[in-house]
């Protein structure tokens, strides 16, 4: 079996640089070059302790294949590694934010009910996505700056990711339930 290292960076495994605007070509294709090497199933008649590793390899690639493919899940990855606090906690957010995500909110239960539910779900969607772009391209700028106040920002940029990611995950359940209707 190929030496894979358990404990490098998810960077390191896929051969990337450490950075949040990654190639995720390279990153699918890489992921399908590991996969190859350390699939399970190549170990079925090996030793105990070859198949262990094997498993802890293949889970290893999985999960950072996951995290980096993820924007939010690549950003709160860096930030980790570069040694800035992530608190789930701590809610606070610049008050502009707050009153766009009552907004957004607000729209999300005027679709319940509404002639036009389809479609107003579908304009809430796209308007979701562009922002969730808009704060992958602020996060791509200021990784790239590097600096300790750009990464404090990247720790809030991202976090203002995560409310989109839940808001996003709460459209998908209420357009499920509009289906079901």
């Amino acid at each position: 079996m190929q030496a894979t290292d358990l404990t490098s960076s998810y960077f390191e495994l896929f051969g990337l640089p450490v950075c949040f605007d990654i190639d995720t070509r390279a990153l699918a294709e890489r992921y399908r070059e590991l996969q190859r090497v350390v699939h399970p199933d190549r170990f079925a008649t090996a030793a105990d302790a070859e198949r262990r590793l094997s498993m802890q390899l293949a889970t290893r690639v999985n999960e950072g294949f996951r995290t980096l493919k993820d924007p939010l899940a690549r950003a709160r990855y860096l930030l980790e590694l570069k040694g800035v606090a992530l608190d789930d906690a701590d809610t606070r957010l610049d008050g502009g934010f707050l009153m766009q995500q009552m907004e957004l909110r607000e729209r999300m239960d005027a679709v319940k009910g509404s002639a036009d539910a389809g479609q107003r779900l579908h304009e809430l969607h796209g308007d979701i996505r562009q922002l969730e772009r808009q704060l992958v391209d602020e996060l791509a700028t200021l990784f790239a700056d590097g600096s300790p106040q750009a990464l404090r920002q990247a720790r809030d940029a991202s976090r203002k990711l995560q409310f989109f990611h839940r808001l996003g995950e709460e459209l998908a359940q209420l357009d499920d339930e509009l289906a079901g209707s």
